[in-house]
């Protein structure tokens, strides 16, 4: 029984071809995923900014109001 032979390239630390394509596309889809989380982190801060502006309108709202009762 001759053993089976696999002609597969490797590079000189010894990962195959097929290795490194599977390593590129973790790194692309983990740069892809720090992207959206990004995103979405941005987003947040703005929906934030968004709750805080007007919140400080209606604060300045009622002051006018209180002083405008006050006169």
């Amino acid at each position: 029984m001759t053993p089976m032979t696999t002609t597969a390239n490797t590079n000189p630390n010894g990962l195959t071809e097929m290795n490194l394509l599977h390593e590129n596309l973790a790194r692309a889809q983990m740069s892809e995923r720090l992207g959206e989380a990004h995103q979405l982190q941005l987003g947040y801060q703005l929906a934030r900014a968004r709750r805080l502006s007007r919140k400080a309108e209606q604060a300045a709202q009622q002051a006018r109001l209180a002083l405008a009762r006050a006169l």
